[in-house]
C-alpha cells in the first residue's frame, strides 16, 4: 500500500486527477470503479474541469458505481445515480456509465445482472474509494463475512446518521443499499483511496496499523498488490 500525504483537500482531488489522466493516457477505453460521498467530489470537479480544458477525454471509457441506495428512484436527488450525473456525467464525454438500479423490482436479480455487466468489461482497471468513519468501503460495512459480488445491505446506524445530513427531516432515508461486494473492489487493477480531513483521522491512524481484521473492512486493502493512499494532512493526523 503506496502513502502519498499532501498539505490539503485540494491538493488531494488534483494528485488524484493525476492518476486518472495517466490511466486515460496508457488506457483510452479504461474500465473506471467510481464512488460517491463528499471526498470525490473536489476530484469530478477537477476531472471536469480538465476535460473542459481539453486535457481529458473519457469518449472510450465506461464505468460502474459502487453503490446505491434501495429502494429509491434514479431521479430522487440523493440518489447515486443523481450525484454522479449532477457532479461528473453531465460534464464529461464518458462513453457508458453504470450504478445499480436502486428502483429495481428484485434486488438480488439486479446484483446478479451488475456483476455480469462488470465481468463482461473484463474488470475495473481503477477502482476509486473513500472511506467511512466506521471503516467501511462503498456499503460494506463491519461484518463477520462479505458476499463476493453485488449485495443488498443493511446500513449502519453510524453509516445512516452520517449520511442523514443530506436528507430533509421529513424525508424517508432509505436503510439498506445496493453495494459492490469485497471481490470486485479487489479484482481491480489498480485501487485509489481517498481520505481527507480530520475526522478521518482515526480511522486512518487504525487502517495503517497493519492489522486485517473485518472490523474495519478497508484493512483489508492491505492485501492488494496495488493500493495508493492519498491523503491529506488533516486526515493524517498532523
Amino acid at each position: 500500500m503506496k502513502k502519498i500525504v499532501c498539505d490539503s483537500y485540494e491538493d488531494v482531488c488534483r494528485y488524484a486527477a493525476d492518476v486518472y489522466a495517466l490511466q486515460l493516457k496508457d488506457k483510452p477505453d479504461s474500465v473506471l470503479g467510481l464512488a460517491t460521498g463528499s471526498t470525490p467530489v473536489g476530484l469530478y470537479d477537477e476531472l471536469a474541469r480538465r476535460y473542459s480544458n481539453g486535457e481529458l477525454d473519457f469518449s472510450k471509457a465506461q464505468s460502474f458505481n459502487l453503490d446505491e441506495y434501495y429502494p429509491i428512484d434514479p431521479s430522487h436527488p440523493q440518489s447515486y445515480d443523481y450525484f454522479m450525473r449532477e457532479n461528473l456525467f453531465n460534464k464529461i464525454n464518458i462513453a457508458k456509465f453504470q450504478i445499480p438500479k436502486g428502483d429495481a423490482k428484485d434486488p438480488v436479480a439486479e446484483c446478479v445482472r451488475y456483476d455480469a455487466l462488470i465481468d463482461k468489461a473484463g474488470g475495473i482497471d481503477l477502482m476509486l474509494l473513500g472511506i467511512g468513519l466506521n471503516g467501511h468501503i462503498g456499503f460494506n460495512e463491519p461484518a463477520v463475512s462479505y458476499p463476493v459480488g453485488t449485495y443488498l445491505v443493511s446500513l449502519t446506524e453510524s453509516s445512516i446518521v452520517a449520511n442523514s445530513r443530506f436528507f430533509g427531516p421529513d424525508e424517508h432515508q432509505p436503510t439498506t443499499a445496493l453495494t459492490m461486494g469485497i471481490g470486485h473492489i479487489f479484482r481491480s487493477k489498480k485501487i485509489l483511496l481517498l481520505i481527507s480531513g480530520a475526522a478521518k483521522a482515526d480511522i486512518t491512524s487504525k487502517l495503517f496499523e497493519g492489522i486485517i481484521h473485518t472490523d474495519i473492512p478497508a484493512c483489508m486493502l492491505l492485501l492488494h498488490p496495488n493500493v495508493t493512499v492519498i491523503i491529506d494532512k488533516a486526515a493524517n493526523g498532523e
